[in-house]
Order: structure tokens, then sequence, then C-alpha cells
């Protein structure tokens, strides 16, 4: 398993270890409409760097790849930081955390996180993100939110709420208080963009195979809750709606 499991939360670290193949197919993408104005907010120039800030297998890297004439990628998962250096080999892609950045001091332009920012410890987190960041430096969070009144959300949210535990979520909220308490960002300023994910039962078994806390779950389990996703009414062609969420945050001083 990863060198840096210490530093992550351990559902990431083992259920993301398991599943990147299946986050690759299952997880949907951002929209590129969400991705070009949020390049365009950042301000970003032909000289500018970008850092993605725990990449995962790069579904928001490729895309600022093409928008981007510098884009560095860290994500401390090795298997899903390998399926990034697979699918974008002209990435830089390093290790480290967002608690432990291994880049320079003001060396970064712009730093992006998808579908992250939970799983950090938000105010170690903001002091490394606002120590590579160069001065008027953005930080930007990205998040694709199902939507929770659609009938094929609440049927995935039943099938495995059961199995969260304690595991952090964007959901709860939790994430924001590192916002409201520091001094080194200004307030999130926020755009929503709607984002629509069809599925086939492989796909949507796919998606919830990547799930971290059910990719982590034993294989008796895990077989149980895939199973019943397939068996879902509408499994062979379902469409998921999203929020795409794109958060804004200047670096103050």
């Amino acid at each position: 398993m990863d060198t840096m499991r210490g530093a992550i939360h351990e559902s990431a670290a083992r259920g993301f270890a398991l599943a990147p193949a299946d986050y690759e197919r299952g997880r949907p993408m951002y929209p590129f409409e969400a991705v070009r104005r949020l390049v365009r907010e950042l301000r970003v120039r032909p000289d500018s760097t970008v850092l993605d800030l725990a990449a995962g297998t790069g579904k928001l890297t490729r895309l600022l790849a093409q928008l981007s004439p510098d884009v560095v990628a860290v994500e401390p998962v090795d298997a899903m930081r390998e399926r990034l250096v697979e699918t974008l080999p002209g990435v830089t892609a390093l290790a480290g955390t967002a608690e432990s950045i291994p880049l320079e001091d003001e060396s970064v332009d712009a730093v992006t996180v998808g579908q992250a920012f939970h799983w950090f410890d938000g105010d170690a987190a903001l002091a490394e993100i606002h120590r590579v960041l160069r001065p008027e430096g953005l930080l930007a969070l990205l998040w694709n939110r199902r939507v929770e009144d659609d009938p094929a959300n609440r049927a995935l949210e039943a099938l495995i709420e059961a199995h969260r535990a304690d595991v952090p979520s964007h959901r709860s909220g939790a994430w924001r208080a590192a916002f409201e308490r520091t001094k080194l960002f200004g307030p999130l300023e926020e755009r929503v963009f709607p984002n629509e994910q069809s599925l086939d039962a492989d796909g949507l078994v796919d998606r919830i195979a990547s799930v971290s806390f059910i990719a982590a779950l034993d294989e008796k389990e895990r077989t149980k809750v895939l199973r019943a996703a397939r068996a879902l009414p509408g499994a062979a062609g379902v469409t998921i709606r999203h929020d795409t969420e794109v958060q804004l945050a200047d670096r103050l001083g």
C-alpha cells in the first residue's frame, strides 16, 4: 500500500487503492464549460502553473491539461496516481498530500481540488496551499454533487448509506469550517453547472464500486452491494443527475 498511508484517511487509503479502474470508468467527468470558465476565472496565462491536488486518476487533470500549458498533479494513493500517469504521460505527477505538498514556496499560480477537500485536514491543507500559491493566486474546489431529490440518486444513497459509518463527506459540510476559520483565503464564491451522467448496468456497478467505503468492504459484502446495484429498477439505462459546484477563494496576504 502507499508509503503515505498514514497521512490520509484510512477509508481513502484502502478504498481508492483497490478501485482505480472502477473510479475511472464509473465517476462522472466535470462539464467542459465549467472547467473552461474555471480556467478563465483562475486567470491562467500561457506561463501559468496549475496544481491539481488530490488528482486521483486525473478526471479533472486531463481537462485542465487541455486548457492550461503547465499542470502538476499531486496524488497520495499510488494506484490512483499510476492510473493517471498511464492516461496522461505528459503531466508531471507527484506523490504527496494536501497537508504536505512536494512543491516549493510560491511556485504555482492556481490550485484545484476535485471531489477531495472533505478528506483533508482543512486547516493544515489551507496553510500548505497558501504556501505553494503565488501572491494573488486562487484556490478552486470542484464537486460533482448528486442531486438529492432525484429518484435514481435516492436509490443509490439507500444502497450505500448503511456502509458509510464516519467516512467524511461533502454533503456534511464539515469541510467548510476550515474556510470559516482561515485568514489565509477569502470567502468561497460559488458557481453551479448541471451535469448528467448516463450509465448502463455495468457503469452503475462501477459507480458504486468506486465509492471508497464500498471498495474497502470485505469481498462477500462488497459483492452483495454490487449485485443489489445491478438489480436496481432501471439499472440497464439510468441517468445520474449532478450539480457541479465550482468554488473559488482568493489567496490573502
